[in-house]
């Protein structure tokens, strides 16, 4: 009994170490686990940010503007002869080459006055060779023939040689009108809607036209710039033919690419600017008469300029900054000075280096010497647009 005592608070004493060891293990055990996650809660977070690299690079420095596009030449079509259009040999907005045969006008009446003035002359020239033998034969006569007589079948021959040469010129006159009565293109290029129909009687004395070309291969584009630039342009334009680009109205797509041609010979004083005007080849047609495009026309090339993205360039309080990463992954507010943008693309004249990474999205969220997590910007949008680092 004594023994089996013994056992039984030997026992008792085991469980109840038992269980204090357990409770002592699981209330450290949670403290240990609250002081992590308190700990970890204390850390901040990193920031994500994507960032691009600072540039070295040539920049191109265009004079933006708005213009119009005008047809090179432009030719209202008309008739030189009177008569009824018996043939319409053209297309609505159909391309036309110069020489292409537009309107046939009925030829007979001038056929007839050719023929006319052809027998005429045929009637003058038998004319003249009966009095040229006539005249032989005075001559041979000798003094049986008088003076007077030899005079005037001299003067009979001129009249006669007179006349057909006055023929000659009708015939020519009778060729140019049934000439005419074939109504060509003078210029090559697009026709426009026409204004008569077959049947219609035109004449040379009306002023309404036949049809319009306007000539689009070359075009041109009129546009205008500042009068302050107005030494540059003339001084870049001395040196080389400046490229002149034309881009649809919204600023996306590139039309066609041609030189500046004229630089108007006056400056507007009632709004400062000046007129200027660029020849496109335009073998594919983008460029229409009448359409409206947005211009750049290059000034002048900065070699090795400090070029950014321009989402990285931000407003301020006080002037334009730009948030760099520097080794640590942490974000510094630079103060910059930007000289030129375009295309997305902006130079800075001071504040940054070539190399340096700089914040393009995501610096809402940033403060000067805040963790950021970087992901580097792509342009491509075939592929994904951040990578992480």
């Amino acid at each position: 009994m004594k023994k089996s005592r013994t056992t039984r608070w030997i026992l008792l004493a085991l469980v109840v170490a038992g269980a204090g060891y357990f409770g002592w293990q699981r209330f450290h055990g949670e403290n240990h686990e609250t002081a992590a996650n308190n700990a970890q809660k204390n850390t901040p977070r990193p920031v994500r940010v994507s960032i691009a690299t600072v540039e070295k690079a040539d920049f191109p420095v265009y004079l933006t503007s708005l213009g119009t596009v005008q047809a090179f030449n432009t030719v209202q079509v008309r008739s030189r002869v009177d008569g009824e259009i018996v043939k319409i040999a053209f297309t609505e907005g159909q391309f036309v080459k110069q020489g292409d045969l537009l309107t046939k006008i009925d030829p007979r009446p001038y056929q007839a006055a050719l023929d006319q003035a052809k027998a005429k002359k045929e009637q003058d020239e038998a004319n003249l060779a009966n009095v040229n033998l006539d005249l032989q034969r005075y001559v041979k006569l000798g003094e049986f023939a008088t003076r007077q007589q030899l005079d005037t079948q001299r003067s009979s021959v001129s009249q006669l040689t007179a006349q057909i040469a006055a023929d000659a010129a009708a015939i020519d006159n009778a060729q140019t009108q049934l000439d005419y009565t074939d109504i060509k293109a003078p210029i090559s290029g697009v026709v426009g809607l026409r204004q008569v129909d077959v049947g219609n009687i035109v004449n040379a004395a009306a002023q309404t036209g036949i049809v319009t070309i306007t000539q689009v291969e070359p075009i041109a584009v009129i546009f205008t710039a500042p009068e302050d630039q107005l030494p540059d342009i003339k001084g870049a334009q001395g040196a080389t033919p400046l490229k002149t680009i034309a881009i649809t109205t919204d600023g996306k797509r590139p039309l066609a690419e041609g030189t500046l041609a004229v630089v108007n010979n006056q400056v507007d004083s009632t709004s400062g600017t000046i007129r200027l005007k660029a020849v496109f080849e335009n073998k594919d047609h983008a460029l229409w008469p009448g359409q409206s495009v947005s211009t750049r026309l290059l000034i002048r090339t900065m070699k090795d300029a400090t070029v950014v993205p321009d989402d990285a360039v931000q407003h301020g309080n006080d002037g334009l900054y730009v948030y760099t990463v520097d080794r640590n992954n942490k974000a510094e507010l630079r103060k910059v000075k930007v000289s030129q943008s375009i295309d997305g693309r902006s130079v800075i004249e001071s504040g940054l280096a070539p190399g340096q990474r700089v914040i393009v999205s995501g610096q809402f969220k940033v403060q000067p010497g805040t963790l950021v997590s970087t992901a580097v910007a792509s342009s491509d949008p075939a592929q994904p647009k951040a990578q992480s680092e």
